[in-house]
């Protein structure tokens, strides 16, 4: 999936005119490279969603279905109180605004955005599953999340999902005489239970836990990103209707454009119609405790290992098909404290910021990539930018025009 945006971001560089744009679009106040870069990162050129050749339901409605009642359903936690909703809340870009996740525990980590992840290879901050699928699995074993294990999660499909589950998947495996709660490596007595259990046993529980993954993903598949006020813009732009886009974007926003494009760098990992590069860097962050978390370059043996990644034996994908996870970097000094690059768009209305939420505002944020600080851990990518605070005023106020907004008719924003 990223080698498919990347392709298409290819494509519009090597074209003068964009999308059939004609010559009124270009204005003495942008570049032909800076109009290229902002069609680019347009909604408009997002490419369209390829299927998920490890999940053969990735796009069925009714796998979807069956995937959103298991997304909004608190059961799947040792609490009851806990479904993947907890956490990734509808009404707030299906984030929580925690600094770190909260379930049934703290975790150690903030909670991602959903909208646009089918096009992103390696999902968490750190990468370490590589498929929405996987990803959804993992959080319902996490002790700090929903603190339950593969065994109860079975049980759960048995009794309450069985006819919506054997419509799509196969018949259920008898769970008659198998432990209430058992998972491989798990505490408290889970592991020990998981062992009493056959070879065969075992596998058709991790087949039906690995589907129940499925069907989540086939729902957060359904989950896109929103059209913005800067889609407007680019939209305008690419029509010749500089008046229309000198409606939508002010002054303040339009100049932040300037210097995300250019002086601010910060197209460089943020870009594409979805504003990342889904690739993962060491940015300096503060409160960085390498003995806890290093980032991607501790992820990188565990999407490998995983039995429920691209390759694993409940993929339904062929190993020629993933070539993501057969080509990942297997090791880089460079991805010690590294983490992925977000999506930016809707960021102002996520804070706090980054995978611990280190930054409580935006222009905290901003502040810390201006000055560019020594890595704790690594070695930091970032160089001091020496932007002035009206530079820095600019830039968050263009930010702002990626949140999710309606583009009325009058080509005024909302």
């Amino acid at each position: 999936m990223r080698q498919q945006l990347l392709i298409a971001l290819a494509a519009l560089a090597a074209v003068p005119l964009v999308l059939g744009v004609s010559a009124a679009m270009f204005q003495p106040s942008w570049s032909t490279v800076e109009l290229q870069h902002i069609q680019s990162l347009s909604l408009a050129n997002l490419p369209p969603l390829q299927p998920d050749l490890s999940n053969r339901v990735s796009d069925d409605p009714v796998a979807a279905d069956l995937g959103k009642k298991l997304f909004f359903d608190t059961r799947l936690s040792a609490n009851g109180k806990v479904s993947c909703a907890f956490c990734h809340q509808p009404d707030r870009q299906f984030q929580d605004g925690r600094p770190v996740v909260q379930g049934v525990a703290k975790g150690n980590r903030r909670t991602m955005p959903i909208a646009g992840s089918a096009f992103v290879p390696f999902l968490f901050w750190d990468g370490r599953k590589d498929s929405q699928w996987s990803q959804a699995l993992g959080p319902i074993e996490d002790p700090a999340e929903h603190g339950a294990d593969r065994m109860m999660a079975v049980r759960l499909v048995s009794t309450a999902y069985a006819p919506e589950y054997t419509s799509i998947f196969s018949p259920l495996p008898s769970v008659e005489g198998l432990p209430g709660h058992a998972m491989p490596g798990g505490a408290n007595g889970l592991d020990a239970a998981w062992n009493t259990m056959t070879p065969v046993q075992q596998n058709d529980i991790n087949r039906t836990y690995a589907n129940l993954g499925k069907a989540i993903a086939a729902y957060e598949r359904t989950i896109k990103p929103e059209l913005t006020r800067f889609d407007g813009f680019a939209s305008a732009l690419a029509a010749g209707d500089q008046k229309r886009a000198d409606n939508l974007l002010s002054e303040s926003e339009r100049n932040g454009l300037k210097l995300f494009l250019g002086k601010g760098n910060c197209v460089t990992c943020h870009n594409g119609p979805l504003f990342t590069d889904n690739a993962f860097h060491n940015i300096g962050l503060p409160g960085f405790d390498p003995a806890r978390d290093r980032g991607r370059a501790a992820s990188l043996a565990e999407v490998a290992a995983d039995p429920f990644n691209c390759l694993g034996p409940f993929s339904d994908a062929k190993s020629t098909d993933c070539s993501e996870l057969r080509f990942i970097t297997a090791s880089s000094p460079n991805l010690e404290g590294a983490f992925r690059s977000p999506s930016l768009r809707g960021v102002a209305q996520r804070a706090p910021y980054m995978h611990a939420g280190q930054f409580a505002t935006l222009r905290e944020l901003l502040v810390h990539y201006n000055k560019a600080p020594a890595a704790p851990f690594g070695h930091s990518e970032l160089k001091a930018l020496g932007l002035s605070e009206d530079q820095l005023d600019d830039i968050e106020a263009f930010l702002r025009t990626l949140d999710p907004a309606s583009i009325p008719s009058n080509g005024r924003s909302s």
